[in-house]
């Protein structure tokens, strides 16, 4: 009697099916102490419902033919060339019960109309409350009620090597989710441009692609930790490397584009670097190499101000201001923008072997 090849095959076959499905609902949680196992799907149940599909329809005209419409000869027929509409697809995340929505900046940015549709395949109508291009992110606001929503987490807590989910429409799939873990934090890239003011970027191994900015990035728990927003590519496909924007930085920026429509911090921090009284520059590799450190300032003028009074002197290394890490002057302008009252200062002077504390007054 012949062995029954094709009956082992399929024997084996559901065994890896079974396999994979185990895998991807349940992974090891990095934590010390922590539960051997670490089921995802209630993350990824509850985050698809508050993750949307963005269409933003823009006008382009053609440069060609604008040129050529505005000869005086055609002005006096009244000719007009007329503006191609193209669209740009995208993600959001539903912020609130009543329909209040966060994505990137470049996703509706000089959209004449924003068409939101849901998990459930509900559309809307979105109308634009701001932008804020140097962070990349945009509120956006739907006419609905009872929705599900997602709820922020604390992106200053968040560990390397935890595992994190990215969910949002990629290639106008909708409803996408992808698993990794925090590859890297507090990734100073300028990956967006236009003097972005994002100071540090989640870095994480979940598959992201043309279609998932604005998606949200969650943990294990199902909060929000930052909004997907760049991939690090040579094709523009993904390539092992994604990068959100922390929620922190998110539900600041939010906020005031939902009070002012604006994002008004940036200039108040301006005006503290200012009252500071110095000048500043990123630490050298040389420099971080010889003191093993990864991140600081160093100071490199004092005029009379509050880091003076406070008895700051020249060559002072700032490490962190609030237990937040500095990368380059901008990170001060980000972190001070919102502060008042005390704020303490971490560092040391290169050869003192010791660390120094400052308090500041704001």
């Amino acid at each position: 009697m012949k062995p029954n090849h094709a009956s082992h095959t399929m024997v084996l076959l559901l065994c890896i099916f079974l396999s994979t499905i185990g895998s991807a609902c349940a992974q090891r949680d990095p934590r010390p102490g922590g539960p051997a196992l670490v089921d995802l799907t209630p993350a990824a149940e509850h985050t698809v419902n508050t993750v949307v599909h963005i269409n933003a329809e823009m006008l382009q005209k053609n440069s060609m033919w604008d040129n050529f419409f505005s000869d005086p000869f055609f002005n006096f027929f009244n000719f007009q060339a007329q503006p191609q509409v193209y669209q740009a697809y995208g993600s959001g995340v539903i912020l609130s019960e009543d329909g209040y929505i966060v994505t990137n900046n470049h996703v509706v940015a000089e959209a004449q109309k924003v068409t939101v549709t849901l998990n459930d395949q509900r559309k809307f109508e979105a109308r634009i409350i701001g932008t804020d291009e140097a962070t990349d992110l945009a509120l956006l606001k739907i006419d609905a009620k009872g929705l599900d929503y997602i709820e922020y987490g604390n992106s200053d807590e968040v560990r390397l090597g935890e595992w994190v989910l990215a969910v949002g429409n990629p290639y106008n799939l909708n409803s996408t989710v992808t698993a990794g873990i925090v590859s890297a934090k507090a990734r100073n890239l300028d990956i967006l441009g236009n003097g972005s003011r994002v100071e540090t970027f989640i870095q994480t191994d979940a598959a992201v692609n043309s279609g998932n900015s604005g998606g949200a990035l969650v943990n294990v728990q199902g909060k929000l930790i930052g909004i997907n927003a760049a991939i690090a590519s040579n094709t523009g496909s993904y390539a092992g490397y994604s990068f959100a924007i922390p929620v922190n930085v998110v539900k600041k920026v939010v906020a005031e584009l939902k009070q002012y429509g604006r994002v008004k911090s940036v200039n108040q921090g301006v005006a503290v670097i200012k009252r500071l009284g110095a000048e500043f520059q990123p630490l050298t590799q040389q420099v971080k190499q010889a003191y093993q450190v990864d991140h600081g300032l160093m100071v490199t003028r004092l005029d009379d101000g509050l880091l003076k009074r406070a008895g700051v002197q020249n060559g002072y290394v700032i490490l962190s201001v609030d237990r937040k890490p500095v990368y380059r002057p901008e990170d001060l302008e980000t972190i001070l923008g919102n502060r008042r009252g005390n704020v303490l200062i971490e560092g040391f002077y290169p050869n003192s072997g010791f660390i120094h504390y400052y308090n500041l007054t704001l």
